[in-house]
């Protein structure tokens, strides 16, 4: 591989984990643009089962040779399920489960000819609690979230990571709606605080720029072009929460600081992209479609981002760049797969930007895309029918 496109090998797992949460962001998308993949969360978890009880360790019995071991919990408080299960009763779990008296549990079960118990859940009274009065899953997202940001980063863990979840696997539009129940102070200290995980530090970026003012805009900032080697988890999100803040001139900021010097790590540079990325697909209107087509052009001039660019500007309809690609085409730094069928693709699409309305008269991108596609079969033949194959119109 040319070495221009060559990125260090210790950002690889986290820009697989980074392109598996935000790379496939689509504007129907369920999830947070910054937190990753979602997940099941507690409500969910409790929603589906049809027992559930807070059990405290009351007694076990150890494996030994070939007889398995036992635990025995009693119940302290029947949450969901038939009227036999009452506080009181002693719940029987096979293999040992070490513990001492009044360790709580959650149990979580499903009809058999009882219920059929899953395995303990750790939690304390207060997760439980917590667990207890969440809003179910059929509540309005909203309304939900209006709840859980209250527990975000509690000193119970259980409780902190279900609270994130829930963030998690929420729509953009649903976190915007609460946008007056978040925290200003506690976002500020969250985004400075080393021992908040970073995979949540997107979320709290982004909630700052909706809640935030120019101060926040100005921590953000100097988050943002803090110099470093490292791959920074959550650095998009913080550079999506920076631009509601400071639209136009904060694009600038980020595009001299990410875009204009090759030396900027690829990973930063990333980053930058999707917080565009998010600009578009989510705060429209707040820099507009121009601005933003722009800056995505400037990222042509790196080919390790480039098969990504030519994609979003052919889905963006930018058809401003059909002749700098055409030049692009097989060159020594661009002449890699991937890159050249997103070109190919380009033009496919531009060839197929053509009015609703059959009495109107195509542009004239239609044509150039047309006269470009014609060349490019001549040019490498094998490339437009791999791209073609796997085509599918707008």
């Amino acid at each position: 591989m040319n070495s221009k496109l060559s990125i260090p090998r210790r950002w690889w797992l986290p820009l697989i984990l980074m392109a598996i949460g935000i790379l496939g962001t689509l504007p129907e998308s369920r999830a947070c643009p910054f937190c990753g993949a979602a997940s099941l969360t507690l409500a969910e978890q409790l929603s589906t089962a049809d027992g559930a009880v807070l059990v405290q360790w009351a007694d076990g019995v150890k494996e030994e040779g070939d007889k398995p071991g036992s635990t025995t919990y009693e119940i302290v408080r029947a949450l969901k399920g038939p009227e036999s299960l009452k506080k009181g009763d002693k719940v029987e779990l096979p293999r040992y489960r070490g513990g001492k008296p009044g360790d709580l549990f959650l149990l979580l079960g499903t009809k058999a000819e009882g219920i059929e118990w899953g395995s303990p859940m750790e939690v304390t009274e207060t997760s439980f609690n917590y667990i207890s009065m969440a809003p179910s899953p059929e509540t309005p997202t909203s309304k939900r979230l209006a709840y859980y940001v209250n527990y975000l980063e509690n000193a119970d863990q259980t409780i902190a990571n279900d609270a994130f979840a829930e963030f998690a696997n929420a729509p953009y539009k649903d976190v915007v709606a609460i946008t007056d129940k978040m925290s200003r102070d506690n976002l500020r200290k969250w985004i400075q605080d080393k021992n908040v995980p970073p995979t949540r530090l997107g979320l709290y970026g982004m909630m700052l720029g909706l809640c935030g003012t120019p101060e926040d805009a100005q921590l953000l900032e100097s988050k943002i072009v803090e110099k470093t080697d490292d791959f920074r988890l959550g650095i998009d999100g913080i550079m999506g929460g920076y631009l509601l803040l400071t639209k136009d001139a904060g694009l600038k900021v980020v595009e001299d600081s990410k875009f204009t010097d090759s030396k900027i790590p690829f990973a930063e540079t990333f980053a930058a992209m999707q917080a565009i990325r998010f600009m578009w697909t989510y705060a429209d209107g707040v820099i507009s479609k121009d601005r933003l087509r722009q800056s995505m052009r400037m990222l042509l001039t790196r080919p390790e981002l480039s098969d990504l660019v030519i994609t979003d500007l052919a889905r963006w309809k930018d058809w401003s760049v059909q002749d700098q690609l055409i030049t692009m085409f097989g060159k020594e730094e661009y002449s890699i797969p991937s890159i050249k069928r997103a070109i190919v693709r380009y033009y496919l699409v531009c060839s197929k930007d053509v009015p609703k309305d059959s009495k109107e008269a195509p542009g004239p991108h239609v044509e150039a895309a047309k006269k470009y596609l014609a060349l490019l079969r001549e040019k490498d033949p094998k490339t437009v029918s791999d791209a073609e194959r796997f085509f599918i119109a707008p």
